[in-house]
């Protein structure tokens, strides 16, 4: 039989004339699929589609392909380029997917350690006498001037120097060198 009466009949629901098909065409379009992909079970999963595709298309009204292995050379060739596509598409989005957790992670576990530095921090400058705190929050955190603090407090120039120089000993001999030079470069 040729290959248009076969399709005729495959249009009808004949298996037999479908198995015919499967059988005149499985080989190259394995070799095909095969020779493009270069493994087994990708190009055997090609062509399935592609016949499924066949059994599926062939009941429509209209379909009548003049030249079946044509039609189906070129079916294997789209399927191969749509498979492909997606799995560009799926490295991509798994490379963005990695890129995004690993900066995540690094994100996360620095914000986690900031925090808990900046909190140890927080609890050693706490401990400071008050009025030394005061001088040196007013220095640290609000940026003011020796001289802008010694007005506002209405003490002189040298107490501030003194009172700040005292609260950096005691921060360092708390929180230690490395914790004493964050915190001074962080600033």
């Amino acid at each position: 039989m040729s290959d248009l009466q076969l399709v005729s009949l495959i249009r009808e629901g004949n298996e037999a004339a479908f198995a015919e098909i499967f059988y005149r065409y499985n080989r190259l379009l394995f070799a095909n699929a095969y020779n493009k992909l270069r493994n087994r079970e990708e190009a055997k999963d090609v062509v399935q589609e592609v016949f499924t595709s066949l059994w599926n298309h062939s009941r429509r009204a209209g379909f009548q392909p003049l030249n079946l292995g044509a039609y189906l050379h070129t079916s294997i060739r789209n399927k191969i380029f749509d498979m492909l596509s997606k799995s560009r598409n799926a490295s991509v989005y798994l490379a963005s997917l990695q890129d995004f957790l690993d900066e995540g992670e690094a994100g996360t576990d620095y914000r986690i350690r900031e925090k808990q530095l900046q909190h140890t921090i927080d609890e050693a400058v706490s401990s400071l006498p008050n009025r030394m705190r005061l001088v040196f929050e007013l220095s640290r955190k609000e940026h003011l001037s020796h001289k802008e603090i010694a007005q506002q407090l209405n003490i002189s120039d040298q107490t501030v120097t003194d009172q700040i120089k005292k609260a950096l000993k005691i921060l360092r001999s708390k929180l230690g060198i490395m914790l004493y030079l964050l915190f001074i470069f962080s600033r």
